[in-house]
């Protein structure tokens, strides 16, 4: 007979290097039951979450990410459970839940919650969930989602997803997975999606508006567009061109992980457009009808590869994400007849050379993951990397990065690693001047 192992209390913290307060230890979740009641007048979210989950080892207690919510009841395997709420700016806002008896193995637990939704206030401003002129809508990046429901918010803790929304009967829903019911009752609606891929918590979303539908493309990737009826004309025109960018980022990248894509043109400004497993939410002032900020469209559907589908283990490997989503601007750029990518990365290349050189791409900081020059210079790696390696071997590389690492999480030695693997020469000093030193490298003369 084996030996019982004594139950733990699970950290209330993720280990992150960058953001350690946001996630948990101690347990995964494998999948989110949500059912949400919004009132939009009165900003009031009623939620039952159920999660099912799998402990690495006993647990005498876990801890959960949630906002300022009141909780009425806590159930773990479907018997109450005792537990408390904190509040810190520095530990994240937690849900401590201490079960009758230690969970080992799978285990779930589900958490009834109400109030008034906010975004929780971070280093990079307001995320989360927040209200609109006359709707709502979710931007979670990077740690916004414990804003409107119970969850393990970390980017690594992918987990799948049933999300049932009911709201005022004039609004349209949108939200991460596949449209897969929806019904009317007096003076409401209920709209029920499902991601049955992997999703981090923070690419899980929410957008409630008066939209109308716009179809982009009926497959074999369904794409369509939720516009305000006053932007119809100009989003029609300035998405126009979006199932030519999937044909090409396909061709590009391989094919697109997941079963549908929704665009969300919100009634308000917005500061920059959103990204979600499957979705990509703009504000009117990136609709006018000329196409001005295409290569946002194409930034945020590259997204769905890097990013969503292939997510980083952690902060630190954010150039992976934001590099090759930039890189696939100047792709599409290129192969759509405007400026080359080569003509892309001279010009970055100039405007980064002028920069302090103070910023390591594949450990750049927590205050510097959104930096501009992550976003620049981790599509300049990827281009120089290209001019090394050749156009053949390179696009091979990237197509391999996506079905090898498909709805898994990925870090920077992986994908160096692999690039070794497809280089016909040794990267190693290539990828040390790159990644691994605040100096920029040049690029070759025939990149430029």
């Amino acid at each position: 007979m084996g030996l019982s192992r004594k139950p733990t209390v699970g950290a209330a913290r993720s280990g992150d290097p960058y953001l350690p307060a946001h996630g948990n230890g101690g347990y995964r979740v494998e999948h989110y039951e949500l059912d949400l009641d919004y009132k939009l007048a009165a900003n009031r979210l009623s939620g039952r979450a159920v999660l099912t989950a799998v402990a690495d080892a006993p647990l005498s207690r876990f801890s959960l990410d949630l906002a300022a919510f009141r909780v009425p009841k806590v159930l773990v395997d479907g018997r109450p459970a005792r537990f408390t709420q904190t509040r810190s700016t520095r530990n994240g806002d937690k849900l401590h839940v201490t079960p009758a008896r230690a969970v080992e193995g799978p285990f779930t637990v589900e958490v009834r919650y109400v109030g008034n939704p906010a975004p929780v206030s971070s280093r990079w401003g307001d995320v989360g969930w927040d209200e609109l002129t006359d709707g709502a809508l979710v931007a979670s990046q990077p740690v916004g989602a414990p804003s409107w429901f119970p969850c393990n918010d970390h980017p690594s803790d992918k987990a799948t997803y049933r999300i049932t929304v009911t709201t005022a009967a004039p609004y349209t829903v949108a939200a991460t997975g596949v449209l897969t019911a929806r019904r009317r009752s007096a003076g409401t609606r209920t709209w029920v999606y499902e991601r049955t891929e992997p999703t981090a918590s923070y690419l899980v979303s929410v957008q409630i508006g008066r939209y109308d539908e716009v179809e982009l493309a009926a497959g074999p990737v369904p794409q369509i567009a939720l516009v305000p009826a006053r932007l119809r004309k100009s989003a029609a025109r300035d998405l126009g061109r979006h199932p030519a960018i999937m044909t090409a980022l396909e061709g590009f990248f391989g094919p697109y992980p997941f079963a549908n894509y929704q665009l969300v043109v919100t009634e308000d400004e917005l500061e920059d457009p959103i990204e979600a497993q499957g979705m990509s939410i703009f504000g009117a002032n990136h609709v006018d009808g000329r196409r001005t900020h295409e290569r946002l469209v194409v930034h945020e559907l590259a997204h769905q590869w890097f990013g969503n589908s292939l997510t980083i283990a952690d902060w630190s490997h954010i150039w992976l994400n934001e590099g090759f989503a930039t890189y696939a601007e100047w792709l599409w750029s290129e192969a759509s007849g405007g400026r080359s990518a080569a003509a892309h990365a001279r010009d970055w290349h100039a405007r980064m050379a002028v920069k302090p050189a103070d910023l390591v791409l594949a450990d750049p900081g927590p205050g510097r993951m959104f930096d501009e020059r992550v976003y620049k210079r981790g599509a300049l790696v990827l281009h120089a990397l290209r001019g090394r390696m050749g156009d053949e071997p390179f696009f091979a590389l990237l197509q391999d990065w996506a079905a090898r690492h498909r709805h898994a999480t990925v870090s920077t030695a992986q994908f160096v690693q692999l690039a070794g693997q497809h280089a016909a020469t040794d990267l190693s000093a290539f990828f040390t001047a790159w990644l691994h030193r605040p100096a920029l490298p040049g690029i070759a003369a025939r990149d430029r």
